[in-house]
């Protein structure tokens, strides 16, 4: 089997990506299929041996789409997937800007005289009918020019036998322009023989701001589409910018910085203390601290010594050593973790609103009632003129703009109710998801700890607490180690004059010795007590415990006497068993993944009560969790804050980053808590269900009101009551359930969570 990630250019809707995976899945020999609309490609198992690549693009090809293998894609230097994404993002705005000037000027003045807005007398009366006309047709060829490509793609599609709502879009606006057209002759023609009640009359059938605010409107929708898509690739980017862009090589005696690019398997790196691990490999002389944080969510770096693997992407803390390059290129860790990340997002399931997922059904039957419904008319003996409007009556009454408006107005009202709640909702597939989540996946460090350590208890040996924390801050001053840090700041913070210090001397994987009022002193493991012969047994109990309750020990001692303990640990934020408490209550299963130690991991379950904890998991192993939980019909949300989550927030059908977090996180995540807050995800949660509710609303009332203007557009009541729907009433009561729309979706702005 052989997996081809493919590019395919002119997607507009759900519609079209249904289509495609509809066609190329039923072929002989393709396995399996994604196609991914925001990201504009495909992937394709499929057996060589059965079907070509050249015969599963022409197959797209022949559906009126574009197809070519992402790697025969031309491609500039250095060009990122986020410098497309933001060229297509900047690309749109300038299409919604200016269809923006020239559309609100025209529904001013088409919708002025029916609402009596105050307009100038040169548009006013009978006698200035042409000049208006004339006017809105000036004001309308831009926003058309503008929208050229939803005609395009519209008649495309129509032409291939697969109409979406861009073919609805084309049909409605053209007819629209093009009946608009014909009224400014019937104004022209009434003019010039004098017939003034003709002039009346057309002056009213003038639907230009029909075929603007339709292609502005969807605009508005394509360029949401093409934000979220930029921030996709930013991930992604981001990503790639963490690996170090050079190395220092060891080769034939001689050392020299290289291009990351140019180091080989084999070669000799030397990583000094504060830099990053250029790839993976082994330390074969020295050692250091390495942060592995974002590998692996360990939040207390890592001593690292001869013949222990190191990973690209970490850094080293404090030391120095020299390392043999054993993974270079996409082979490394990070490089594993940036596929994934990829792959990950190009499987889900792609923004379809509601209403496009109906398009296949919607588009035919609506273009085939306004067909039959003026072809009805003309055998029953009618005039050509009557029947026409007849039926752009119903292209216009059941263009797409209510159904259009139902889903992205809620997600925008919705969303802005999220971001004055610190809850950032970045798409609209997010809010889809969320609200059927049963299963929620949190990583441990920054997420439902604080993730970083801090000094959680001070036990000192026949002394005081800030006899202990004086000497063991002096010596901690002299180190580089990141777990000095806290403990110095303890010492600051009770304003403790600290002893003189000298003589640092590190000793790996023991800790350190320094001569403080010049004794010789210790600060340490267990392993360090027992080399200098200092009795520890008294405290086997409480050292114990302490790693009972996952918190790291540090002796210190003076001379041949112990001066006593200071333990620490990454603690847990206030609000996280509360939050998990809310998350149960709703049902929804809560598992802690950590790579943290099993100790460690077991010490937070006690404390915040999640139904599961996993431990020791590296990056692939979180991404291979959420998906085994999905293939078990699981509906998952991941909530992260490292690079190593970024895997598995993108895998997950609804990944949630923490605020504090890093940017990868943030940008591989479908909804961001700004203030870093556990009680945010339940709050998000019900959020989603109310937009859901919502959406949901506004769609039933949309299609409720094509099920009643439709009939009557078409004359339904026109031979037993004589009312009929003329076009411009049509696009009066089109304009109407649009504001209805609006209206329903602005009550999300009063969403209080209970």
């Amino acid at each position: 089997m052989k997996r081809v990630l493919f590019d395919i250019t002119d997607m507009s809707c759900s519609a079209c990506s249904s289509r495609i995976e509809k066609v190329i899945g039923k072929q002989q020999g393709v396995e399996e299929i994604s196609v991914n609309l925001l990201k504009n490609n495909m992937h394709v198992t499929y057996d060589e041996s059965i079907i070509s690549t050249e015969t599963i693009i022409a197959k797209i090809e022949k559906l009126g789409f574009g197809a070519s293998p992402h790697w025969q894609q031309p491609t500039q230097a250095k060009e990122t997937p986020a410098d497309t994404a933001a060229q297509e993002m900047r690309a749109m705005k300038w299409r919604l800007v200016w269809s923006f000037v020239f559309t609100l000027p025209l529904f001013y003045l088409s919708m002025g005289k029916m609402a009596h807005w105050p307009l100038p007398e040169i548009f006013l009366g009978v006698e200035n009918s042409l000049i208006n006309g004339l006017t809105q047709l000036l004001l309308t060829i831009p926003v058309l020019i503008i929208g050229k490509k939803y005609f395009e793609q519209g008649f495309k599609n129509l032409w291939n036998r697969a109409p979406n709502m861009d073919s609805l879009i084309a049909i409605g606006s053209s007819a629209a322009f093009v009946y608009g057209v014909y009224a400014i002759y019937k104004i022209a023609y009434g003019f010039g023989h004098n017939d003034l009640e003709l002039v009346h009359r057309f002056s009213h059938d003038l639907y230009f701001e029909s075929a603007a605010m339709i292609l502005t409107l969807i605009t508005l929708g394509k360029f949401m589409e093409a934000r979220a898509k930029n921030r996709t690739s930013e991930a992604i980017t981001k990503l790639m910018d963490l690996a170090p862009k050079t190395a220092i090589v060891e080769r034939h005696g001689m050392q020299g910085e290289i291009s990351v690019e140019e180091v080989v398997a084999g070669d000799i790196l030397i990583v000094k203390s504060g830099a990053t691990v250029p790839v993976d490999g082994v330390i074969i002389e020295g050692n250091g601290a390495l942060d592995e944080a974002a590998i692996t969510g360990e939040s207390i770096p890592v001593e690292k010594y001869v013949d222990d693997g190191v990973t690209g992407g970490t850094i080293n803390k404090s030391g120095y050593f020299k390392m043999r390059a054993t993974a270079v290129g996409e082979d490394t860790t990070l490089s594993k973790i940036i596929a994934l990340v990829d792959e990950a997002t190009s499987s889900k399931a792609p923004i379809a609103k509601m209403a496009d997922k109906i398009s296949g059904i919607f588009v035919p039957i609506v273009i085939t009632i306004a067909v039959f419904a003026a072809a009805v008319w003309i055998c029953l003996g009618y005039s050509i003129e009557f029947a026409l409007a007849i039926g752009i009556a119903v292209l216009v009454i059941s263009c797409p703009c209510a159904l259009g408006l139902a889903t992205p107005t809620a997600i925008m009202v919705g969303t802005g109710r999220g971001a004055t709640n610190g809850i950032l909702i970045k798409s609209a597939s997010a809010l889809e998801a969320a609200h059927n989540i049963d299963t929620v996946i949190l990583d441990k460090t920054g997420t439902v700890t604080e993730g970083k350590p801090v000094v959680t208890d001070i036990i000192p040996n026949n002394g005081s607490e800030n006899e202990l924390l004086a000497i063991a801050a002096a010596m901690e001053k002299l180190s580089e180690h990141p777990l000095a840090e806290p403990i110095i700041s303890v010492a600051e913070e009770r304003n403790l004059e600290l002893p003189p210090a000298s003589d640092y001397r590190l000793l790996p994987g023991k800790g350190l010795e320094a001569l403080v009022n010049q004794k010789l002193s210790y600060a340490g493991n267990a392993k360090l007590m027992k080399a200098a012969n200092i009795d520890i047994s008294k405290f086997a109990d409480i050292t114990a415990q302490l790693a009972h309750d996952g918190k790291t020990p540090l002796y210190f001692a003076q001379g041949e006497r112990l001066l006593g303990i200071i333990a620490l640990a990454d603690t847990v934020k206030p609000s996280s068993a509360e939050a998990i408490a809310k998350l149960r209550k709703l049902n929804i299963k809560v598992i802690m993944l950590t790579g943290d130690n099993k100790i460690t991991a077991e010490a937070i379950h006690r404390q915040v009560g999640v139904d599961e904890v996993i431990a020791e998991l590296l990056p692939e192993d979180k991404e291979r969790t959420v998906r085994r939980l999905q293939e078990q019909g699981h509906r998952v949300a991941m909530v992260g804050d490292g690079i190593n989550d970024a895997p598995a927030l993108a895998r997950a059908d609804v990944g949630i980053a923490i605020g504090a977090g890093t940017d990868i996180a943030i940008e591989s995540a479908d909804i961001v808590l700004m203030k870093s807050d556990l009680l945010d995800v339940p709050k998000a949660i019900s959020l989603s269900k109310a937009v859901m509710n919502n959406i949901k609303q506004n769609l039933f009332w949309a299609f409720f009101y094509n099920a009643i203007g439709i009939p009557v557009a078409a004359g339904a009541l026109y031979p037993h009551f004589g009312i009929l729907l003329s076009p411009m009433i049509a696009a009066a009561a089109m304009s109407c359930s649009s504001v209805s729309v609006v209206t329903n979706a602005l009550r999300l702005r009063f969403w209080t969570y209970k």
